[in-house]
């Protein structure tokens, strides 16, 4: 986050001159995001001392923009009681992913201090598994009762929007907490003239709902899929627990877009920022992957020595090794790139693996024939000078039935291994990229000196 060459010596100069009204301007006056950023460069204390003076509304906007680093080190070092109100303002998700950054021992002395009822709310949502609809949701949300007229509706709006995430939907749940409707703001507004109306007669009852244990991923898929602004999650017994937010599924979907992009490039995922993170912890996530690469190409090592006679006798070969082995892994990445992403979407699943062996194996075979004539014109085209002792015509149909088979064998591999890897619960993303060129690396070298030796040798 970029320190602002302005704003922070005049931010060290209200506190310095204890500045209470400046203080509480600057809060009041700038956008919460743009007030955090001013204040990079702050310590914690310094931080809170000036969020402090203004409303609890905008410190509680200003606080939910500051780095995680800093919301933990202020919960640890602030005066235990203020900070202890100071959750109970929080949105229900956010101060449990607070608290989850912050030191033990610490949550065990601000936990006795908050009150009773966000007490339970916090160990409920601190019990659901990391990365669940449960652990993502929100209990700061509006209910409603079939029986209520549109007025009553109106009414709760009024009372409880200052402490709610959102109002666009209003969800009508029974005594026992059941979900049974959702009612948006738009309709209550749109039949403010009828205040007798009752909410059973507008709500929806076909509703769209996540387990509180399914992955977030699935409701962020949900979100995208009907353009909702939030999810409800349930229990079992389809009891109403919460909500998710659409800002909440972005997040969701920024992570998990990192995530893939770490995978794919072998390197094991980082939540801090790039030149934030310790040397030696980008060492170890970067060396493992590479690692574990550069053994598997090994093998590659291995299969160029077991054909080290027939490079000698056609050293013309060697030209178009390096040629043989990119389509293979160009065409491999490409079939693991869409196969990982339609597992992503829930376009396809594990059940649907004989479809995707089908389109893909008629897919490479089509891709390979198309690549095959572009690696016969080139063989033959091929200077006599380096040609050497080998015929020209069997060489370029030895290079084309190559590229064709090697761009199939990559498509083939690269279609399944993220199959393979959802099946085994491992994230496809790791599939991707240079997992699936280094094993087609070596299958390549394989069925290229296949060929020779059948052909030329």
């Amino acid at each position: 986050m970029p320190v602002n060459p302005i704003y922070l010596p005049e931010l060290r100069e209200m506190l310095a001159e204890n500045n209470v009204e400046e203080m509480r301007e600057f809060c009041a006056a700038i956008h919460p995001v743009r007030a955090a950023e001013f204040m990079d460069g702050l310590e914690p204390l310094q931080i809170w001392t000036i969020i402090s003076q203004t409303d609890l509304q905008t410190r509680v906007e200003i606080f939910k923009y500051l780095d995680e680093e800093v919301q933990a080190d202020i919960m640890e070092s602030a005066p235990r009681e203020e900070i202890a109100e100071f959750i109970s303002h929080l949105p229900s998700d956010d101060r449990v992913d607070t608290l989850q950054a912050v030191e033990e021992d610490v949550v065990d002395e601000l936990m006795p201090l908050i009150n009773a009822e966000d007490r339970r709310d916090i160990q409920r949502l601190t019990a659901f598994p990391e990365g669940s609809c449960g652990s993502e949701m929100t209990t700061d949300y509006i209910r409603l009762r079939e029986n209520m007229t549109v007025s009553e509706a109106l009414n709760e709006i009024a009372k409880f929007s200052e402490v709610t995430e959102t109002v666009y939907y209003l969800y009508v749940v029974d005594e026992f907490d059941h979900l049974t409707g959702l009612v948006s703001a738009k309709q209550l507004l749109k039949n403010v003239g009828r205040p007798n109306l009752l909410i059973s007669s507008l709500m929806k009852r076909d509703l769209v709902t996540v387990d509180a244990y399914e992955s977030r991923e699935e409701a962020a898929r949900q979100v995208v899929r009907y353009d909702f602004l939030a999810i409800p999650v349930v229990d079992e017994s389809h009891r109403l627990l919460g909500i998710i937010t659409f800002d909440d599924i972005m997040d969701v979907v920024q992570d998990e877009a990192t995530e893939d992009a770490y995978l794919q490039a072998a390197i094991s995922p980082m939540e801090e920022p790039y030149l934030e993170v310790p040397f030696w912890t980008m060492w170890k996530n970067r060396f493992f992957w590479l690692a574990c690469l550069f053994i598997t190409q090994l093998a590659t090592f291995s299969a160029m020595a077991h054909y080290e006679d027939s490079m000698k006798a056609l050293t013309v070969l060697a030209l178009f090794v390096p040629l043989v082995l990119s389509t293979g892994g160009n065409s491999g990445s490409q079939a693991s790139t869409l196969i990982t992403r339609a597992l992503a979407l829930d376009e396809v699943r594990i059940s649907d693996v004989l479809r995707i062996v089908k389109h893909e194996l008629l897919m490479g075979l089509v891709l390979g024939f198309g690549l095959g004539i572009i690696g016969f014109l080139r063989a033959y085209l091929t200077p006599e000078s380096m040609i050497g002792e080998a015929d020209r015509i069997l060489l370029s149909i030895t290079i084309c039935m190559t590229v064709a088979a090697i761009c199939l064998c990559g498509t083939m591999i690269g279609a399944l291994l993220p199959l393979a890897f959802k099946k085994a619960g491992v994230d496809p993303g790791i599939a991707s990229g240079p997992f699936v060129a280094t094993v087609v690396d070596v299958c390549g070298i394989v069925i290229f000196f296949s060929f020779v030796t059948a052909w030329l040798l």
